[in-house]
């Protein structure tokens, strides 16, 4: 079983990776982004309603969707030094418990905040279990997609009221990061400043979309109309659990 948990929704993916079989995938999207008691709250009351969450599983792993992240070169990484690496580009609290994850072939640390309380319910529910953060399993995956393709290529991993952002060229991460929008026009605004700063050029760019997003969206729409190469990766090299759509792009390719 696989849980993604953050403010803005939560997911669950119950599956048997002997036949590939998908037993249970459900989402839900909070109408407003709420604190992380409430998530919890939320969290228990799933477990309490659906009597499959609560089967003896061979691996759990919970995936923390958040924006208290950053990644750091493993060159620059000292674990005594996690506080040091995010407080520069999140808010956060004396008291916060910081963790981080490797990411693969890369040299790279995802360092993040994850939800202590929901670890704790979790661990007390089902005993030992993995976690990660949702940009370790983003990445790592966007990666294997671009497995020797040398050309540059962005990335947008489409949530209800977030977007990740990646660019990759020649098997390395050039740039990650997770931006809030509220707007099509926040969406589009995100997409072009990261053109922008890193000086790509949106008429030979690939862009590529995952996610929460299909050709008729608005969203797509109007991704097209500033990005002259815009697709949707095919949702054939996304998993091996045969979903036929781009949706649930991260649970879904949580396990390695």
């Amino acid at each position: 079983m696989s849980i993604q948990v953050g403010l803005n929704g939560l997911s669950f993916l119950v599956l048997d990776l002997f036949t590939k079989k998908v037993e249970l995938i459900r989402d839900i999207k909070f109408a407003e982004k709420i604190t992380p008691q409430q998530l919890l709250k939320n969290l228990i009351e799933e477990f309490d309603n659906i009597d499959l969450l609560n089967e003896n599983f061979n691996k759990i792993q919970v995936i923390h969707d958040n924006e208290v992240q950053t990644l750091v070169p493993s060159a620059l990484f000292e674990e005594a030094n996690l506080s040091d690496y995010l407080k520069f580009n999140a808010k956060i609290f004396k008291n916060d418990f910081i963790t981080y994850d490797a990411i693969t072939n890369q040299e790279i640390m995802s360092v993040y905040v994850p939800y202590v309380n929901v670890n704790n319910y979790i661990f007390e529910k089902f005993g030992s279990f993995e976690y990660k953060h949702s940009s370790t399993v983003i990445i790592d995956k966007v990666l294997q997609i671009e497995k020797n393709i040398k050309e540059k290529s962005l990335y947008v991993n489409v949530e209800k009221s977030n977007i990740d952002i990646l660019v990759i060229s020649s098997n390395s991460l050039l740039f990650y990061n997770k931006f809030n929008y509220n707007t099509k026009e926040d969406f589009i605004y995100f997409i072009l400043f990261t053109i922008e700063q890193l000086e790509l050029n949106p008429e030979k760019l690939n862009c590529k979309f995952l996610g929460s997003i299909l050709n008729d969206d608005e969203l797509f729409k109007i991704a097209y109309k500033y990005i002259r190469n815009v697709s949707i990766v095919s949702f054939k090299k996304m998993n091996y659990f045969k979903n036929k759509n781009t949706k649930h792009f991260t649970i879904l390719n949580s396990y390695r």
